[in-house]
């Protein structure tokens, strides 16, 4: 059987051996062939006079549509799916937090933004009520009426080119509703104003759907703290009834992580035959967790990798229920549940599989909800274990660094960015490059352009921060551990031996790609910048989705650097790939490189950074 290959030489062996198991692993060679039309952009299917596809020869649609309008309307509405996703978890995490009672673990951070926003109220249960108030009043304003969080939350410098560009968002569901509209059957055919509708869902993407959701999520659960964590298939404990979650929503999760920790839980378990109950962290509500479990691990067990490792954790037979909250569960995990008689629960009907359970998360009783599931968890556990024996295969690693956020690696650094800004002016460290976003299997296999990238830069002693599943592959190949200092250029592997931290910092889920802009906005105020004249370059080497060119819209309103292993569907319009990869940069300062060949990739990140250096005389 041909098997798609992955930069994880441990799993890659373990999926061979489970041939008889269909994954996307042995999916994806039947799916390597693909449409020239889809990939350039240039299809349309709106209406039944299509669908139309552009070429040479017939270089309009029926309509008259031409390329470029064709490629900006496909290219806005997969930005407005990618922001509408991000504010959907916002939008829970906001509901919890607004239906949540007090103590907060993360009450310092309350007291913070309440002082920022200017919340007036007594007590922290009216304070967090008025905060998510606030944030939910926000993304429902109509696109007439701006948001009134977005100065608040922007760096200034970017708040005031957002103003002159005139790119400032009005309510984001709006937004996304709107750019539904603006994109549908001969409505609008400029693309040049399409491409703005898409900076102003990035803006709403960043600093609602990624920022906010990491401060409510860490007043719910606390915010993270620097630990070593293992990481990979070998967390899990066959003794234990082990509950994977697949998603990205921390916040309807965290009921069932407490409940999940109390004696009267331990001892259903026991009763049922086990040692107790652990969760299975995997994809990036796995890395969520495990941002946060140096902190409060309990019945946290580890995050075992991104989501195409999914299908073959669960050949081992060693879960006993998935419960999914949002993207990233994908379809193909339902048969192996059916094989391996893992029962599915969906708690959000978003991400509703077709033979799992619905059973949705209740804002008003969050405990109740918790313990429909674990009574869901003992009852898989006592019917599949009669027959199924897990099988755990060794993979992954001891001593992973985790829970870097803004504050954590600021408290790491004594106080403040200072040393890594002083380290980066003496030449010490070269720049920071974020290597961030999805993982998928097309662009030269799972995880090896990110791997090789990575590998590629820290030898150039450029300091890689990641969020998102890169993350997780980079853990499980031991990337985060301080020995991987070993792999890094003369001058980065001094600084890595002398503060004990990898050359790769682990931010965890796409959601840190907030975290990493405030890292970047902060260190820009120290040193009295703008965002673009800093010595950083993005890069989302195996993007895979809609959210991810959602989040590339957000750099580009940065004005930073990003690059793609692989081009967005955009290539069949001269105007839409010139806006993004030339003419924006005079705009906001951003701009997309595309570049298929790591080591290249990596050397024009390095020429990027160096540039930067030589404008600030560094």
């Amino acid at each position: 059987m041909s098997l798609c290959v992955s930069a994880d030489a441990r799993l890659y062996k373990y999926i061979q051996e489970i041939g008889d198991i269909e994954t996307s692993f042995s999916r994806l060679p039947g799916h390597e062939v693909k449409c020239g039309f889809g990939l350039q952009g240039v299809c349309c299917r709106l209406c039944t006079n299509g669908p139309c596809r552009i070429t040479h020869k017939t270089p309009r649609g029926v309509c008259g549509a031409t390329a470029d309008v064709i490629v900006a309307r496909n290219f806005l509405r997969a930005v407005a799916a990618g922001a509408a996703c991000y504010l959907h978890v916002m939008e829970n995490a906001a509901n919890v937090l607004k239906n949540t009672e007090p103590p907060y673990p993360g009450e310092a951070l309350l007291e913070e933004l309440a002082g920022r926003f200017g919340i007036q109220a007594q007590g922290s249960k009216e304070k967090a009520s008025r905060l998510a108030g606030m944030v939910l009043a926000d993304i429902y304003r109509p696109r007439g009426e701006k948001m009134e969080l977005v100065e608040r939350l922007a760096y200034p410098p970017r708040f005031r080119r957002w103003e002159e560009l005139g790119i400032l968002p009005g309510g984001a569901k709006a937004e996304v509703f709107d750019a539904i509209v603006k994109s549908s059957t001969n409505l609008s055919s400029d693309p040049v104003d399409m491409l703005l509708h898409c900076l102003r869902l990035g803006i709403a993407t960043g600093l609602y759907g990624l920022m906010l959701t990491n401060y409510l999520n860490d007043i719910l659960v606390g915010e993270p703290k620097i630990g070593t964590v293992k990481v990979g298939f070998s967390v899990m404990d066959p003794d234990y009834i082990n509950i994977m979650v697949i998603g990205h929503q921390h916040a309807l999760l965290s009921a069932l992580q407490r409940e999940l920790g109390v004696p009267e839980a331990t001892e259903r378990a026991r009763q049922a035959g086990a040692k107790g109950f652990r969760i299975v962290g995997s994809t990036c509500v796995g890395q969520d967790l495990e941002l946060r479990s140096a902190r409060n691990r309990g019945v946290f067990a580890g995050h075992v990798g991104n989501n195409f490792t999914t299908e073959p954790l669960l050949a081992t037979g060693g879960i006993d229920l998935v419960v999914t909250e949002f993207n990233c569960a994908i379809p193909g995990i339902e048969d192996i549940c059916e094989k391996f008689r893992v029962r599915q629960i969906c708690i959000d009907d978003v991400a509703k599989k077709r033979k799992a359970e619905y059973i949705p998360y209740d804002f008003g009783d969050s405990r109740d909800f918790a313990w429909k599931i674990i009574d869901a968890a003992l009852a898989s556990y006592k019917d599949r274990r009669k027959e199924v024996v897990p099988t755990i295969p060794d993979h992954g690693c001891e001593g992973s660094v985790a829970g870097v956020g803004e504050k954590s690696l600021k408290q790491l650094l004594g106080g403040s960015y200072k040393p890594l800004i002083d380290l980066i002016a003496e030449g010490q460290i070269k720049g920071i490059a974020g290597i961030v976003g999805c993982s998928n299997l097309a662009t030269r296999g799972h995880d090896v352009f990110t791997v090789e990238l990575t590998r590629e830069l820290i030898r150039r002693d450029i300091i890689v921060l990641t969020a998102g599943c890169t993350s997780g592959g980079l853990a499980n190949l031991g990337m985060m551990l301080p020995e991987a200092a070993e792999q890094a250029g003369e001058k980065l592997k001094e600084v890595c031996r002398k503060l004990g931290i990898p050359p790769v910092l682990n931010f965890g889920p796409c959601l840190a790609i907030g975290r990493l802009e405030a890292v970047a906005t902060e260190i820009a105020a120290a040193m009295d910048l703008d965002l673009p004249q800093l010595p950083l370059a993005l890069s989302a080497p195996q993007w895979l989705e809609e959210q991810a060119l959602a989040d590339g819209a957000f750099a580009l309103t940065l004005g930073l650097l990003i690059h793609l292993g692989s081009p967005p569907f955009i290539t069949g319009s001269d105007m839409v790939t010139g806006i993004l990869t030339r003419d924006l940069e005079g705009m906001t300062g951003g701009k997309v490189l595309v570049e298929e060949d790591p080591v290249q990739a990596a050397a024009a990140m390095e020429t990027h950074i160096m540039k930067k250096r030589e404008e600030l005389k560094i």
